[in-house]
Order: C-alpha cells, then structure tokens, then sequence
C-alpha cells in the first residue's frame, strides 16, 4: 500500500477526517480539520478511498491527549484527540451540512449545541463481549475484541460492574453492565443529557393543549413530563416491558399502547375523546373525533418509515417534536415533512462525548393551511 501526504480539510459524519489526492476523497480517522498528515491507503474505490494514520506532520490546536489507553484501537470512541470545546463545533457543524446535503433545506434555524456536563465517566451502561477469554469491546473496523479493564467513559459504578464480570470468568456471550437505578428497559446512556433533553421539549411545547400522541414512548420518559400541558396523553411502542413501566402509577390522563407505531399512527387521532373508564384502556372504537395537538416522534436509527411519514401528514398536529440519533434519517425525513411543516428550529444534542454520535431535536409546526 502507498503512503501520501493529505491536508485534512473537513471531518465527515462518523469521525473520520477528510483529505483529497487529486480530487479524490481520503478519510483518515484520529486526524482534525487543517492538519499535515501523512496516510497509508487501506482501501481504494472508484469515487473515494480509505487511510490508517501514519504521521501527524502538522498538528491542530485542537488536537489533545486521549484519556483512554484502549483509543484508536476500540471502536467505540472517535473523537478523544479533539479538545472538548472542538467537538462541540465538529457536531454542529455535521448537523447543518447533512441537513443541506440530503435534506435540501438551506435556512433551517439552528440552535446552540446541548454540552454534556460530564465528558467522561458519563455512561450509565455498556455492553461488553466476551470470546475466549477476551473480555471487552471490539477493535475498530473488527468483529476481534479488545480486553477492556476499565471504560473511561462509563460511570463508576459501571466499570466496577465490568470488574466484578471479569472476576467472575465469565461464559463467552454478550453482557449489559448498568447502574443499579436503570431498568431493563431502553432509556438514554447519558443521565445528564437525557434531563436536558426532556427539559427542552418541555420548553418547546405550549400549554393547555388537547392530546399528546408520544411515538416510540419507551416506558414514558417524555409524556410523563407532559402531563401538565395536556388532557390526554398517549404513548405508543412496540416494547412490551417498556409499556409495563410506563402504566405503572399511569393517571388517568394516560394511556399505554403495546403495538407498532405505524400502524397505531394511522388511526392515533382516533382516540375517544372521554378518557376510557379504566386507567390505560384504549376505546376499541377508534373514533376520529379528536385529532392530536402535539406529536413526539424518537425513532430509532433508521429514522420514520414512509408510512408514519404519511400518517403525521395526514394527521397535521399543530406541534410536531422530532428526536433523532440519526441526523441522516432526520434530514431525509424533515425534506418530505415540509409539505405540511415549518422547521421552527434544529437543537443539537452532545448524549455521547468522544464519540462521533450525535442527537437532534427538531421543532416544527403546521403551516395554517396544513392545521
């Protein structure tokens, strides 16, 4: 394989800088935007090509000691060589440009980044693989592992989780270390930002409001919030364990559906508009006679399929919360919303310090014509 000479131009969404060889795209992971790096060539396409970093010639001013003794061979973390205050700005930046490139949308308000207020020691749990006797995470671009003592970015009480595994010999399989506060449920890996999150959706949405429609609710972390700002509030996910948590100590003003999201959606504003007689029974009638004033929609990474996508047009809530961990996804489907929406504002989100991840809120709200 060759080695070049590249001037790192752009990061590229998933962490990797970018330079170019006679017009051609090079990405060379663990480098920063205007560094004199040198790379060796991996893997060589058509339109673009894959590098290992040989030798940073010129540094950035951002450019800092990793913390973590397992970074650049661990998969998990990208970003630990930028200072924290460049990541921020790394973020934002990949945000706007994905919503030019694959949402087409030029002017979208952007809001000021969400930070962590921890950088380490922030996860509330981890998965780690174990195969014989390796006990850890996979390397980078590897489906090897990695043996992994201790996780910098995972709290305290996770990693002693992760020694008392290893103490333990454990058989070969895959194992979920949390803090004992966490249900076995899924919920946000970073507290913090997890309550920012939430406090921020709370924000966006006026009070006084009819229906809330909470899609992919999990156990209810957002509509739970909600209660004050609406008569009515229901949830929906296909987790049946999370539904379960989420009835829990549920008021009257909730309802909890176990089922899949699409097709709950194309029939959500068909909730009776008297709450049922028995707390978390949905009207087996389905009548349309009430229409959601609010929908919140975090779906997975994959992003909204194109039925949901119809179903909350066809819907058209007055208020319309996005959260997404896929800007991609988010981009994609905020172009097709704008039939009916107007992107009041696009928050981003730092849940996953170090790593190239990045969360998103988008705020929207019915054009007059679409209400």
């Amino acid at each position: 394989m060759r080695i070049v000479d590249l001037k790192i131009e752009d990061i590229a969404f998933g962490g990797k800088g970018v330079g170019r060889e006679q017009g051609k795209a090079i990405f060379v992971p663990y480098t920063i935007e205007g560094e004199l790096v040198s790379a060796e060539i991996v893997r060589e396409k058509k339109q673009f090509a894959e590098a290992e970093l040989v030798e940073v010639k010129e540094n950035s001013p951002h450019r800092v000691t990793p913390e973590c003794p397992y970074f650049s061979h661990c998969g998990g973390c990208a970003y630990q060589h930028i200072s924290y205050e460049h990541q921020l700005a790394i973020k934002w930046h990949q945000v706007r440009n994905v919503l030019q490139r694959i949402g087409k949308l030029k002017d979208v308000p952007q809001r000021p980044i969400i930070p962590s207020p921890k950088q380490y020691e922030y996860r509330n749990r981890i998965t780690v693989h174990v195969q014989n006797g390796v006990i850890g995470f996979f390397r980078r671009d590897s489906h090897r592992l990695i043996d992994i003592e201790r996780c910098p970015i995972s709290c305290d009480e996770v990693n002693r989780a992760l020694t008392k595994l290893r103490d333990r010999n454990p058989r070969d399989g895959h194992y979920t270390l949390r803090t004992s506060s966490r249900r076995r449920v899924f919920s946000q890996t970073n507290d913090d930002v997890a309550n920012a999150l939430r406090d921020l959706i709370v924000d966006l949405i006026p009070a006084n409001q009819d229906l809330l429609i909470d899609a992919y609710c999990g156990a209810g972390f957002f509509a739970k919030a909600m209660l004050n700002k609406f008569k009515r509030v229901v949830g929906i996910d296909w987790d049946k364990f999370a539904i379960a948590d989420a009835k829990e100590n549920a008021t009257e003003k909730e309802t909890y559906i176990a089922g899949d999201v699409e097709g709950e959606l194309q029939q959500a504003g068909a909730v009776h508009p008297n709450p049922p007689a028995r707390v978390n029974e949905l009207d087996s009638r389905r009548l349309r006679s009430i229409a959601p004033t609010t929908i919140i929609v975090d779906p997975p990474a994959i992003g909204l399929s194109v039925n949901v996508r119809r179903a909350i047009l066809d819907l058209a809530p007055t208020t319309l919360i996005y959260v997404s961990c896929n800007p991609a996804t988010l981009a994609r489907d905020l172009k097709e919303l704008q039939e009916k929406f107007t992107i009041h504002s696009v928050t981003t989100l730092d849940m996953f310090p170090q790593t190239a991840e990045i969360e998103a809120v988008a705020h929207l709200q019915a054009m007059p014509s679409a209400s």
